[in-house]
């Protein structure tokens, strides 16, 4: 299933990439010169894994467009876009946050925000969406993912990964010099980490990437309450959103490409990696909460 969230998995192609770089350019060198030089490795895994995190949230947006095939509106067409567009500056009025660029994307009913900045993002909903839902169920979606941009949520998320992507590169490298040390231990010319490093660095960071991605994941379905409890204040009442929930639960939701998964309104499947929470905790959540 494509719904493991593409964020997650750029994030890890981002940091390999730059790990491999660091090799061809003999960074490991330098932090296994004399033994493994753990605070300069430290600095190293900070510098890599939240570079790599930021790198794939200035990307996001626009992987987003590309990956969706989403049609930005700059001028709407009927007056469903008009609505639509009405919509979303409405909530950013009230949320207090820039104008998001709004698109519409082909597809089953789903809807997504994405981007770098509060006041530059993007939020995207379906065709899908649009035809098998209310205007006020509709309106309680945007109200959701305006909700994650007000939120700040793709700025957390991002440092979470940051942290997560530190450990993946630290531990990875640790292990990597303990087996490559365990390899060569009868080699009286070691100048240098050999390639039992360089095998095992790669390999542990994809191994622990995905458990990063895990945990990322409980995060992300944590977030998903809060962004939930937003709507229904933006939209003043409850009872929309719980419909829009009720509505999603028994149709066929759109598998956004991963990296926006984190950001949509309908949930994954798997249990460790869905980064939505199950559509009746949600609903359940929501009754549960005063507005």
């Amino acid at each position: 299933m494509k719904r493991i969230f593409l964020f997650v998995l750029t994030n890890l192609a981002v940091v390999l990439v730059l790990g491999v770089v660091a090799n061809l350019l003999g960074v490991n060198r330098f932090l296994t010169a004399n033994g493994l030089n753990l605070g300069a490795l430290l600095g190293f895994a900070l510098i890599m894994g939240f570079g790599g995190a930021f790198i794939s949230l200035l990307m996001s947006k626009w992987i987003a467009k590309m990956s969706s095939g989403v049609r930005v509106i700059t001028q709407p067409a009927n007056a469903d876009e008009a609505w639509i567009v009405e919509t979303v500056r409405k909530f950013a009025d009230q949320s207090g946050i820039g104008m998001p660029e709004v698109g519409i994307f082909e597809g089953d009913p789903n809807a997504f925000a994405t981007g770098a900045f509060r006041d530059s993002a993007l939020v995207a909903v379906s065709t899908g969406l649009l035809q098998n839902m209310t205007h006020e169920e509709v309106e309680a979606v945007i109200a959701h993912e305006v909700a994650h941009i007000a939120n700040g949520d793709m700025v957390t998320m991002t440092l979470i990964q940051g942290v997560m992507n530190t450990f993946v590169v630290f531990i990875s490298r640790v292990v990597g010099y303990a087996v490559d040390s365990f390899l060569r231990k009868n080699d009286e010319s070691n100048s240098g980490p050999g390639i039992g490093y360089f095998v095992t660095t790669i390999v542990m960071d994809i191994l622990l990437g995905f458990v990063a991605a895990i945990i990322v994941a409980w995060f992300s379905r944590q977030r998903e309450f809060r962004a939930d409890a937003s709507a229904a204040k933006l939209m003043g009442r409850k009872q929309p959103m719980i419909n829009a929930l009720a509505r999603l639960g028994g149709v066929h939701t759109a598998e956004l490409p991963k990296s926006m998964a984190a950001m949509g309104i309908a949930g994954g499947i798997g249990q460790l990696f869905s980064t939505h929470p199950p559509i009746e905790d949600r609903i359940a959540a929501l009754q549960n909460n005063a507005v």
